[in-house]
């Protein structure tokens, strides 16, 4: 059971949701399950090379380290470490932190303050590099900026 409280926020089940709880209204969610479950049956069969799919470069790594939020899922591909999700945001509008790495707390302020920008969830294993865009999704009030044009004027 989902409901929603004066802050915004939802509180209760969290299945399907951009972030559990915590970001108002994503839109456009694509979420990459497909994608990632037939490259990770063609990793098993042997027709695509773990050092393939586990390339995740130091940038990403450190993203992981810092930015990252862990979740309760084993790496799919080394089974050794739990796997960090990590947010990149994008959109004309953020200009110079367009590009990188956010916190949820930091999704929830850019949302209320931006019309519109792409999240990017990327999931990464620090231990083996393995890494795979999760979903992507748009934030931002929707609102455009300024005040209102009329057509006078």
């Amino acid at each position: 059971m989902e409901r929603a409280t004066g802050t915004g926020r939802a509180v209760g089940a969290d299945h399907g949701r951009a972030y559990p709880g915590r970001v108002l209204s994503p839109r456009q969610v694509v979420d990459y399950a497909l994608q990632r479950r037939a490259l990770l049956a063609d990793v098993r069969a042997g027709r695509v090379e773990p050092e393939e799919v586990c390339d995740a470069g130091a940038y990403l790594q450190r993203a992981a380290r810092f930015h990252g939020r862990k979740v309760e899922e084993t790496c799919p591909v080394c089974r050794k470490d739990q796997l960090a999700q990590v947010s990149w945001v994008f959109g004309e509008a953020l200009r110079h932190i367009s590009g990188s790495a956010r916190s949820i707390d930091d999704l929830e302020q850019l949302a209320a303050h931006h019309r519109e920008f792409t999240v990017h969830v990327v999931e990464v294993c620090r231990t083996c590099r393995w890494n795979h865009l999760v979903r992507s999704f748009v934030l931002g009030t929707g609102r455009p900026r300024g005040g209102r044009r009329t057509a006078g004027g």
